[in-house]
């Protein structure tokens, strides 16, 4: 018997193991003794369960690894793969005044508009990607202030794509959508994310007008039209300190509106957020207790019959079944960089929609390049963009690499940066770190306890 390599961590009266291959089992304690003082026995059950999820093996440490290798592959898939995320920033500008808005410096906006000469360039450099499947993904502020942009940049591409293959979406408000909108993302088949923060109380006070008045009503009947039309429109929920008052409200909103499913997601420190915080804020432990009772309520709908998830927890359920998930905030390396390019309004490149909003509030350190001048290939050999990949790699940090999360977790050096004035993780067990170990550490409860009505729920969200 040999030992693979493996991190563990006591939950409940049981200890877990995962590996980098990202298989997990659960020992009893003292079986967990005699695993590390290689005193299990020959053909034992402990010794197939261990064989079965690899924690032990019986070749040559090279005929392991030989046998093993494409597995690891599909686990580290994003590292045969190029940038195939491209967010254009169109504009800075926006009509609303959402209280955590992370696409300007806090305090005021810059209202900057990208022009067709900028458009084109960071078109031709998307498509100098290797990546056959490209996304390219239309940002601000609020994108539709700059539609005419939007418009030049779909049509621009499909007149000179070539052979890539690509999909295109816009995040938006949705308050400023119209007729022409509608039947340019249908020609085109533009999909549309959009932001609601839960029922029309709590929508209103997250991201109200820049006059202060409401936006639910106009969201949804926008939101109405665009399915109408065909037009698939996802949704992402942002967590407020006024938030944490309402996880079960927040989630039936969802279900109510006719989604099957919720991206709920803590603050990110950036932008307003940080100016904000301290009316807006909270801690790590306030935002699990939050997201543990919103999980319980999607759960208790599946239960009625109703599929409906939580996505953060159906990309997390994915990867720990051994599914590739391409979720930039969680691979090792990141996606900044060679996963992801943001064009900003200014004509800046930036490793990722985060490095730009850090560049909104002053400070420009994740810049690759400028479109007028920058090629794809010069933008991945910069100090920069190698920095961050080396930075963002759990398997060599000190405070990630024996984690028992590590195979699915991951770093993101801008806000480590942002908040530490350092891209390497520095502070073990800090905010994003406690969010999703808390996370996790609910999900491996609940395979723990093996209910099986919540087991095939899980197994669900992961399909």
């Amino acid at each position: 018997m040999k030992l693979n390599y493996f991190n563990f961590k006591s939950l409940g009266k049981q200890v877990l193991l995962t590996n980098d291959f990202g298989d997990y089992m659960f020992v009893e304690e003292e079986e967990f003794g005699n695993l590390v003082k290689q005193k299990v026995g020959k053909g034992s059950l402990l010794e197939k369960r261990l064989l079965e999820h690899r924690m032990i093996y019986e070749e040559t440490e090279l005929s392991f690894s030989n046998i093993n290798r494409y597995d690891l592959r599909v686990v580290k898939n994003h590292l045969n793969m190029s940038a195939s995320l491209h967010i254009f920033v169109v504009t800075t500008a926006c009509n609303m005044g959402c209280v955590y808005c992370q696409a300007n410096n806090g305090t005021n906006c810059s209202n900057l508009f990208m022009n067709k000469e900028m458009a084109e360039k960071a078109v031709n450099i998307a498509l100098q990607s290797p990546a056959k499947h490209l996304t390219f993904e239309f940002q601000g502020g609020e994108p539709l202030l700059n539609f005419k942009i939007i418009k030049y940049i779909v049509e621009y591409t499909e007149e000179h794509k070539g052979y890539h293959l690509v999909n295109y979406n816009v995040v938006s408000n949705l308050t400023l959508l119209n007729s022409e909108m509608i039947e340019f993302f249908k020609e085109f088949r533009v999909g549309v994310s959009t932001s609601i923060d839960g029922n029309e109380q709590l929508h209103n006070y997250n991201r109200p007008y820049k006059d202060g008045t409401s936006t639910f009503k106009d969201v949804i009947s926008s939101l109405n039209k665009l399915r109408k039309a065909g037009i698939y429109v996802g949704a992402i929920q942002t967590t407020t300190k006024e938030s944490l008052k309402y996880p079960r409200e927040i989630v039936e909103t969802y279900c109510n509106l006719g989604f099957d499913s919720i991206f709920i997601r803590p603050l990110t420190p950036l932008g307003k957020a940080t100016v904000n915080w301290q009316e807006i804020g909270y801690s790590a432990e306030e935002f699990l207790h939050f997201y543990i009772k919103a999980l319980d309520v999607a759960i208790q709908i599946n239960k009625r019959g109703v599929f409906f998830k939580e996505e953060h927890a159906a990309i997390l359920l994915k990867r720990i079944s051994g599914y590739f998930v391409n979720y930039m905030e969680l691979r090792s390396p990141c996606g900044a960089g060679i996963g992801q390019l943001a064009y900003y309004a200014d004509g800046n490149i930036f490793t990722c929609d985060e490095g730009r909003m850090l560049h909104e509030m002053g400070d420009s350190s994740f810049c690759l390049g400028n479109v007028m001048e920058s090629t794809y290939q010069s933008i991945i050999k910069t100090g920069t963009c190698r920095a961050v990949c080396e930075s963002s790699m759990l398997e060599t940090l000190p405070s990630c690499c024996d984690c028992v999360y590590q195979p699915y977790c991951g770093t993101c050096p801008v806000v480590s940066f942002a908040s530490n004035g350092d891209i390497l993780e520095k502070t073990p067990y800090g905010y994003r770190c406690k969010i999703y170990s808390g996370i996790l550490d609910k999900l491996f409860t609940m395979f723990q306890e093996n209910d099986d009505i919540i087991m095939q729920i899980l197994h669900s969200w992961s399909n």
